[in-house]
């Protein structure tokens, strides 16, 4: 069994052009890891996730689906969160169907842990993340990786969660902002940190929406109809090396890619 495994965690996947993208990306880089994760909560029309895109995700070659806030926008996507253990929602939502948390046992030996978080500063009031993921590993006494995809709106409440699990777990990647932070490093010389891994779609807009509607938005401060952007789309994404039996990870590294051609 080798000693260390790779990692691909990319961001959250916008629209149709986002699935296309990384349905490319990923054929083209399977190989290479053990383990890909992705956060697919806008996958569908940019904004949500059914059934029917969560199921051709997987069927691409993703491993796990992580969520936030938009997971609840399409009511098939509930059986699937019930029944399935490869998507997650934060567990730190009350109440809640589906799970927040998931084992995955790695291809060449060993198992990791994927945590799903979500943030409460400028986003819903729901149940304290650090407190949760806090019960959540003294529970479990898991010693092996632990990946924690953190959706949050705040980078100070990232960096924050990111000290506190900090020798703790082998990642806090940072998802929700649809825009890739430059902070991306190894925090006390264990665990891997980025305050946002980025947006896997349309390269030019804003946020993965038309750009031009967004612009008037601002400038008129009317409600506006959001359309998702046309055009090239690109994949923002992490390369995690970690330590297969102490979870340290040992390296990290961007792992984006733009397609050549419009995809969608």
């Amino acid at each position: 069994m080798p000693s260390k495994f790779k990692v691909l965690f990319l961001g959250d996947i916008v629209g149709c052009r986002g699935r296309k993208v990384v349905t490319s990306f990923v054929a083209k880089v399977r190989k290479e890891y053990e383990l890909i994760i992705a956060n697919a909560e806008n996958a569908s029309g940019g904004l949500g996730l059914n059934a029917k895109n969560a199921w051709e995700l997987k069927k691409a070659g993703i491993d796990i689906l992580t969520s936030g806030n938009h997971i609840w926008k399409f009511k098939d996507i509930i059986k699937v969160l019930e029944t399935e253990e490869w998507i997650l929602r934060p567990l730190n939502y009350p109440l809640a169907p589906g799970r927040g948390f998931t084992f995955f046992s790695l291809p060449q030996g060993g198992e990791i842990l994927v945590i799903n978080l979500q943030g409460r500063t400028f986003m819903e009031a729901i149940d304290c993340p650090f407190l949760g993921v806090d019960r959540l590993l003294e529970e479990l006494n898991f010693k092996g990786p632990v990946i924690v995809d953190f959706h949050a709106e705040a980078t100070s409440e990232k960096v924050a969660m990111g000290y506190f699990l900090a020798g703790r777990v082998s990642g806090v990647l940072g998802t929700h902002t649809h825009v890739q932070t430059n902070d991306c490093r190894i925090l006390d010389g264990f665990t891997a940190y980025i305050s946002d891994v980025g947006m896997c779609g349309p390269v030019e807009s804003v946020l993965g929406m038309e750009k031009g509607i967004i612009i008037e938005r601002f400038l008129s401060k009317r409600p506006q109809k959001f359309d998702l952007a046309k055009g090239k789309a690109k994949v923002c994404g992490l390369s995690l090396t970690i330590d297969r039996l102490t979870g340290r990870c040992e390296d990290i590294a961007f792992c984006n890619w733009e397609e050549e051609n419009d995809s969608c």
